[in-house]
């Protein structure tokens, strides 16, 4: 069962509580048996055990749970892009870090529809942005932010290459989990490749 991350106090609020992850850990596991496109929220709410009524208190569609768990992943995610930013000595060693870390994630998370799915099979894009994804984007900007002033990073604007790079990782995420095998290094040295690769023709800080 997904993680939550904070304790509530009344029986009411652990109750919301338990059904929105209820909610969630039952669509994860029907996307990845069935699909996306051919899941229904019938279905969901048939693994769940609860009313139709009690879900649509929590969501309004397939969509706005999918939106859920993307969310959920971000926030996840966001603990184990600060570490990997402690962690790194150089804007290089940042990239490649985090860049693993998060196709290492992606990989883990999906197992189930990854065991279950037919290669080629892509799933839904996001639109839109989260809190829990503007918190990694914001995550993503300030490590650029620190780079730039240390002079190890192109004299960029941040907004635009923090895009970037969340950007190239996603797609390159999403093509990588729809393959076999799922080779998280290849896709790791040739993202990292990208967004190296398209910084050399950017200004240096202090140029």
């Amino acid at each position: 069962m997904s993680e939550v991350a904070y304790l509530p106090v009344g029986k009411r609020e652990q109750t919301k509580v338990a059904n929105r992850l209820a909610i969630l850990d039952a669509a994860r596991e029907v996307f990845g048996e069935l699909g996306y496109e051919t899941a229904t929220v019938r279905d969901i709410i048939r693994r769940t055990g609860l009313a139709a009524g009690t879900f649509y208190n929590y969501f309004k569609s397939k969509d706005e749970v999918y939106v859920a768990l993307a969310s959920e992943g971000a926030r996840q995610f966001a603990p184990l892009l600060k570490a990997q930013r402690a962690q790194s000595a150089n804007w290089e060693e940042f990239v490649h870090a985090a860049i693993e870390a998060y196709f290492l994630f992606l990989a883990d998370a999906h197992k189930s529809w990854l065991a279950q799915r037919p290669p080629g099979e892509m799933q839904p894009h996001v639109h839109g942005e989260t809190p829990e994804m503007t918190a990694v984007f914001n995550e993503v900007r300030e490590a650029i932010v620190d780079e730039i002033a240390r002079g190890g990073a192109p004299a960029a604007d941040p907004d635009y290459l923090a895009a970037a790079c969340i950007a190239i990782a996603r797609e390159v995420g999403e093509k990588m989990i729809a393959r076999r095998p799922i080779d998280t290094k290849g896709a790791t040295e040739f993202a990292v490749a990208m967004i190296q690769g398209g910084l050399k023709s950017l200004p240096k800080a202090g140029g």
